[in-house]
């Protein structure tokens, strides 16, 4: 015990963050994503856009602390409605309230005068589209017939990705892959995530998709890209506003939107790789 012990410390030394509180909540969220999904679909609709308020909520905190104060409420509803549009519209859906929710933001920020105005505004288009819109593509893959699947085979490629690259990066991370930006990430962390996310893409695409293994090892590739990406943007505005954490509210893991980072990015890419294949075999192409 006392090994297990060393070893769980030494992890946490040099990750920075407490393994076991890490993995015990990540276990908590498949499960509460496949109960949500395994019962009624729309109820994963909801969790998803709960998710995103709390998020923006997260983000609000981490603006005000660079003298940045984005309009909460209206962000707030914002999000409410691009879900809702996700879910019973679409992706038309999600485009027509997004392109209704920008002009509509602008507008009520109009009473708080001039000042700062270019500021809050910009501040405020990154937050309707980094959080909601993009959340939009992860209830866009539950919305199908499929969408358990779709989405637990999500949560398997974005799993393997985060997973594996944060254990080799500990274990064998000895080079920087953007020190400026996250200085403990390592090339050796991404070589892990594209190893075994390829591998976690096959095997969920032939066994939860009942689709072709080669096209779940091209959406692990494309996955590992879009997630890691998405960690390094989220990780560029924590160190642009000097602050390690969005929150604190899952153990081990930082914020909400510590856990959103690499989701919101490759939502769209594999919703959108989804889609192609769907078109491709409805057309006789595969």
């Amino acid at each position: 015990m006392s090994d297990i012990h060393s070893i769980n410390e030494a992890i946490n030394k040099r990750a920075g963050r407490k393994l076991l509180p890490s993995i015990g909540v990540s276990l908590f969220l498949v499960l509460l994503v496949w109960f949500s999904l395994a019962t009624y679909r729309i109820l994963f609709a909801g969790l998803v856009t709960l998710a995103v308020v709390l998020g923006i909520r997260e983000l609000n905190r981490a603006f005000t602390v660079v003298d940045i104060h984005i309009p909460l409420w209206s962000l707030t509803t914002a999000t409410i409605g691009l879900g809702a549009a996700s879910w019973f519209g679409g992706v038309s859906g999600l485009a027509v309230a997004t392109a209704i929710a920008f002009p509509c933001l602008l507008v009520l920020l109009l009473p708080r005068g001039t000042e700062n105005f270019v500021k809050t505004a910009s501040a405020s288009a990154l937050a309707l589209i980094y959080l909601p819109f993009l959340a939009g593509f992860l209830i866009l893959l539950a919305r199908p017939h499929n969408g358990l699947a779709r989405v637990m085979t999500f949560v398997v490629l974005v799993g393997c990705n985060d997973t594996f690259g944060y254990l080799t990066g500990v274990l064998l991370g000895k080079h920087p892959l953007a020190p400026k930006i996250s200085p403990k990430k390592t090339i050796e962390g991404l070589t892990g995530s594209l190893i075994f996310t390829v591998v976690g893409g096959s095997l969920a695409f032939h066994f939860i998709m009942n689709s072709h293994w080669y096209l779940g090892a091209a959406a692990g590739l494309l996955t590992v890209f879009t997630a890691t990406s998405g960690d390094l943007i989220e990780s560029a505005l924590k160190r642009d506003m000097a602050i390690k954490d969005m929150g604190n509210l899952l153990p081990g893991h930082g914020g909400i939107m510590d856990r959103l980072d690499s989701v919101l990015f490759a939502a769209p890419a594999l919703w959108l790789a989804l889609e192609v294949v769907r078109r491709a075999q409805e057309s006789g192409l595969l």
